[in-house]
């Protein structure tokens, strides 16, 4: 995504910056793998609720 510098001045408003990069990479990852059709796959297993 490139990010390099915050365009923001002040604590609050930097973490708001991160809070949202955050958000765009995971929106990001699902994205991919609902692309690649990975996205109900677990790397380890899920074990069946009782």
């Amino acid at each position: 995504m490139n990010f390099r510098r915050f365009l923001c001045r002040g604590t609050e408003n930097a973490l708001v910056a991160v809070d949202l990069l955050a958000m765009a990479h995971n929106i990001q990852k699902l994205h991919h793998k609902i692309q690649h059709g990975t996205a109900s796959r677990h790397r380890i297993p899920v074990k069946e609720a009782a």
